[in-house]
């Protein structure tokens, strides 16, 4: 019984990390820094038609469309959420884990603009945001 309890707290805990894990570091495909400093790290997204991340997370942050894009971000405990942008459209982004997917048929990229410290932080977005992705009414 022993085991069985460590083997699965074992589990979890190794389930939990991988939730946790840094785009760049786990999907160097699709994730390259562009600039990095103390307060921001920007991040250069590229996903081909079809193209899937794994789940990951990121703080704070804002996104900036660079092509249009239709995509679908999967998270752990809540339903998918579907989403279409327009090239220029702008978009805060609070601190979130999920798994996206390009659903279109065209390569879209965006660039992320993380932000680092308290504003970068999950008691942050809870505060300032309802859902997982915020339009910026365009």
């Amino acid at each position: 019984m022993h085991k069985v309890l460590l083997a699965a707290f074992f589990v979890i805990s190794v389930s939990a990390a991988a939730i946790a894990q840094d785009p760049v570091k786990v999907d160097s495909k699709h994730y390259k820094v562009e600039f990095e400093n103390s307060q921001v790290r920007v991040l250069r997204i590229t996903y081909d038609p079809h193209d899937k991340s794994i789940m990951h997370r990121h703080p704070n942050a804002v996104a900036i469309f660079l092509t249009d894009s239709t995509a679908r971000f999967n998270f752990p405990k809540a339903p998918a959420q579907d989403i279409v942008s327009k090239a220029g459209d702008v978009r805060w982004t609070p601190a979130v884990v999920h798994l996206p997917e390009n659903t279109g048929d065209q390569r879209f990229e965006v660039i992320l603009v993380e932000l680092k410290g308290r504003a970068g932080s999950a008691k942050v977005a809870r505060r300032t945001a309802s859902r997982n992705i915020v339009s910026n009414g365009r």
